[in-house]
């Protein structure tokens, strides 16, 4: 029998409502799983077992009192740019170091109201600005399939934690693909919700206008429970909208018969690795096998999306991140005689190579003369992209496309390239510029056994379309129990 910290939250949950485990036993299995694991991982940036174990005995008592839930006494991770009351916040960065937050976001506090276990901090890339987690200012993450390689990013933490066992599942943060890419990567499921459908309040801006909080879940259903826990209007984000919230996982079940599935051709181009081109299209043709209509639609603006999102991205980023200037919070550089020399030296010292090239890029896009050229020619090509999509979303109710150009890459391979890095979310990016849901399914593995994700796209606030989509297409794959043996090469 599998050890608890390898089952699914639904699997978990039904052993504790039938009585057969406690929460405390599972709190405890992770716990050990990351005492075993994490030191080759590198996923937590800090963990407090002792408040987990608290909150999983006050979990057990009210079970016995009568009380019941799917989340009620599981351990859920939480990205390190997620706000958790009493907990580090660091984002990943040292101009962080030694921030506690004082409150908790409202993903996190939604969680803490359904008797979930909050876990530790999970690392990112500082800022969530990153592909591979390499860019973190404590350390980099690294993939269980292989711990030579990356795990993605920003959420590397995340997904690791999530295909290690070391947590039942996760919160990330999905800017640019910061959800779905690391999922792929780490063969788990990931899902971006619609922009407004779950509440950015306690979530540490990056970019307002992209960033959203997510599920990573090791299958679909657990993604539907957590999403249904954390989705719905909040009035502390004026970004979210009021639209009721659809039970997610008792809508599971339906088939694809009659379901039509877009297949964009601008997502199958040159510079796609062969064999993830060969998975993905192995996936679309078990979806065909499963009933659906695949059917070509045409997005022509996609190869304008990676240099208008890093424009948008960045001129947010730049104004988000000049409140870190050494006097309310975090880090503050010793020495300075006056205090723009301080915030100088802070901002110097406390940020790292990435997150500066893109509060540097982002001040120039904005700045006086380039402003007209730069920012609002990319929020115009935003308008095209969001309207290709509603164009191709006339013809189908979903789009099936890579998630990412390549599997894991190694370590250190593109730090150097900073454009090579930037090109690999060109999949991901165009979901977020047009605000609209996505998710990431394991669809297979490459001959070195490296995961490779499917991505399914559908209109904003029809997350319930994606869930169903991707759990029809999961229950026929038998991929869905694999699990990574955590070692320096990929297992056989």
């Amino acid at each position: 029998m599998a050890r608890l910290s390898e089952l699914t939250l639904h699997e978990l949950g039904d052993l504790l409502a039938k009585g057969a485990c406690r929460s405390e036993e599972i709190v405890r299995d992770v716990l050990a799983a990351v005492d075993e694991r994490d030191g080759r991982l590198d996923a937590y940036l800090s963990m407090d077992a002792e408040a987990a174990l608290a909150q999983a005995r006050a979990a057990d008592e009210q079970r016995r009192g009568g009380r019941t839930g799917p989340l009620l006494g599981i351990p859920i991770g939480v990205k390190d740019n997620i706000n958790v009351c009493g907990a580090p916040c660091t984002c990943g960065s040292r101009i962080l170091a030694g921030y506690t937050s004082p409150y908790d976001a409202t993903a996190a506090a939604r969680l803490r109201a359904q008797g979930a276990v909050l876990l530790g901090r999970l690392n990112l890339d500082e800022f969530a600005m990153g592909s591979s987690t390499e860019n973190s200012g404590f350390k980099p993450t690294r993939n269980p399939w292989d711990t030579r390689r990356v795990p993605g990013g920003s959420s590397g933490g995340p997904a690791a934690a999530v295909a290690a066992g070391e947590c039942v599942a996760a919160l990330g943060s999905d800017t640019g693909g910061s959800i779905r890419q690391p999922a792929a990567f780490c063969g788990c499921v990931g899902l971006k919700p619609s922009y407004g459908r779950v509440s950015r309040f306690g979530l540490t801006a990056y970019a307002s206008s992209l960033d959203q909080i997510g599920p990573l879940a090791k299958d679909v259903r657990d993604a539907a429970l957590l999403l249904g826990a954390i989705a719905g209007h909040d009035p502390l984000d004026s970004t979210s909208v009021d639209s009721p919230v659809p039970a997610y996982a008792a809508a599971l079940g339906a088939d694809l018969a009659g379901v039509r599935l877009g297949l964009p051709g601008e997502y199958f181009v040159e510079g796609l690795d062969p064999e993830v081109e060969a998975l993905v299209r192995a996936a679309i043709e078990r979806c065909a096998a499963l009933g659906a209509e695949i059917v070509e639609v045409a997005l022509p603006h996609t190869r304008y999306a990676i240099a208008a999102y890093y424009i948008i991205a960045t001129a947010e980023a730049s104004a988000n991140l000049a409140r870190y200037d050494g006097v309310r919070y975090g880090f503050r550089a010793a020495d300075a005689e006056t205090p723009l020399d301080m915030y100088a030296r802070t901002r110097a010292a406390g940020f790292g190579r990435e997150v500066k090239r893109r509060i540097i890029l982002g001040t120039y896009v904005l700045s006086s003369g380039y402003y007209d050229a730069y920012y609002l020619r990319a929020q115009r090509v935003r308008t095209l992209i969001r309207d290709d999509f509603r164009r191709a979303f006339e013809q189908c109710d979903a789009i099936l496309t890579p998630v990412s150009p390549t599997a894991a890459y190694a370590l250190g391979e593109k730090t150097e390239n900073p454009l090579e890095m930037y090109l690999s979310d060109i999949f991901t990016v165009p979901a977020n510029l047009a605000g609209i849901c996505g998710l990431s399914v394991p669809c297979g593995f490459t001959a070195g056994r490296l995961p490779v994700g499917l991505q399914i796209l559908a209109p904003a606030f029809a997350e319930a379309t994606v869930l169903n989509v991707g759990h029809a297409y999961e229950q026929a794959c038998a991929w869905r129990h694999a699990r990574p043996g955590i070692g320096d090469a990929p297992p056989e």
